[in-house]
């Protein structure tokens, strides 16, 4: 291993330009570089990051479904990001999981689902 734990995560999408109009406004106040690999599927990466997140429509041409238990996770550096980032997702037109608060003494975290009802979470540590 590289000393990395995780290189990207996808999440799967029946509508890719939809979807990338969500997630496009929902990192819109971010600094997040946007780039496409090809004609199924669109990544988000942080500057200077290493990690990407992407939305893609399955490759073997089946309907794209949720995962039962899966989750994408993104830290925010602040409470207030992670209440704003939420808010964001419900205007959106994506749903509550879980409206934003001190889920443990140091974590505080919101959850969320985008249109496809893929399950986000945003975070702060502290």
């Amino acid at each position: 291993m590289n000393g990395k734990l995780v290189g990207y995560v996808c999440v799967g999408t029946n509508d890719l330009e939809q979807a990338k109009g969500f997630y496009n406004e929902l990192f819109a106040d971010m600094s997040i570089n946007a780039f496409s690999p090809g004609p199924r599927g669109y990544f988000y990466q942080v500057e200077g990051g290493e990690s990407a997140f992407g939305v893609i429509m399955p490759e073997n041409g089946n309907e794209a479904t949720v995962g039962n238990g899966a989750m994408v996770s993104f830290p925010m550096d602040s409470k207030e990001q992670v209440d704003s980032m939420h808010a964001k997702v419900m205007a959106l037109g994506g749903s509550d999981e879980g409206a934003p608060g001190q889920r443990m003494e140091t974590f505080y975290g919101a959850y969320a689902r985008d249109l496809d009802g893929n399950k986000l979470c945003f975070y702060h540590l502290g």
